[in-house]
């Protein structure tokens, strides 16, 4: 297995309309994996933007352990971690999967990271 291109991504340089719009977060997989693709989307607008559960350990790591203890940084502050892998926005979390419970924590704190309340954020997700 590659390892992914990972690249830290800056919550300011994201698109205007996330802190602006009414924000849908839908899954193109189910949840309770490592990895939930899905996609932001508002008005005439979309973001790719998955979901990525950093604890994963077998048969490799998901991610270098470098952006693991980031992910655990933030979670603890509050926030969540935002990176590009292989050129996708994604949202990394604590865990070996991504629960229902955690995907919404995560997407309220995006939410706040881009000065939107979380009240305009809603998760389409499949079970």
């Amino acid at each position: 297995m590659a390892t992914p291109t990972v690249e830290p991504v800056d919550a300011f340089e994201l698109p205007d309309w996330l802190g602006e719009s009414e924000v849908v977060w839908t899954t193109a997989a189910t949840v309770g994996t490592p990895l939930v693709p899905g996609s932001l989307q508002a008005a005439g607008h979309e973001l790719p933007c998955d979901l990525q559960a950093c604890d994963r350990a077998h048969p490799e790591p998901v991610l270098p352990e470098h952006w693991r203890r980031e992910a655990h940084h933030a979670w603890a502050l509050a926030q969540v971690l935002l990176v590009e892998v292989d050129g996708r926005l994604t949202l990394v979390v604590p865990g070996v999967d991504v629960s229902v419970d955690v995907a919404l924590e995560a997407l309220r704190r995006l939410a706040r990271s881009v000065g939107a309340r979380p009240d305009r954020f809603a998760a389409l997700v499949r079970l």
